[in-house]
């Protein structure tokens, strides 16, 4: 998925990514994809939160200033791999992640309840 554009989508957490297969883990995701420089600048910023997650693309870090409330992040590589993930309260500047090529956001403790975490592959399916 090279070509991403500003939209909406669906986003699968799943397992099994060293044999290619995609398992389902939990219910499909309500994904929102910020791939235009507005988009992704723009972010979360403004928001009371988010139902579900957004995708910014391409990313390598993030920042949470003038955000109203706390997210989870994990940032992805090139195969949607999930190479670290974080909760950050507003006003936080982490590290950039090299190897990130996507970063995910959502609401503070919403992905371990999808149970992503380092090493879990996801799945975007685009919306039309």
């Amino acid at each position: 998925m090279g070509n991403w554009r500003d939209g909406r989508g669906t986003l699968t957490v799943g397992a099994g990514a060293e044999s290619g297969a995609e398992v389902r883990v939990g219910p499909e995701i309500g994904l929102e994809i910020a791939a235009s420089y507005g988009a992704r600048r723009r972010g979360l910023l403004g928001r009371d939160g988010i139902d579900g997650a957004l995708l910014i693309t391409p990313c390598g870090s993030v920042h949470t200033f003038r955000m109203r409330f706390a997210i989870d992040v994990a940032y992805l590589d090139r195969e949607l791999t999930v190479l670290d993930v974080h909760t950050l309260r507003p006003g936080r500047l982490p590290l950039p992640r090299w190897r990130a090529r996507h970063v995910l956001e959502a609401e503070a403790g919403a992905m371990a309840g999808w149970g992503l975490r380092v090493g879990t592959r996801v799945g975007v399916r685009t919306a039309g």
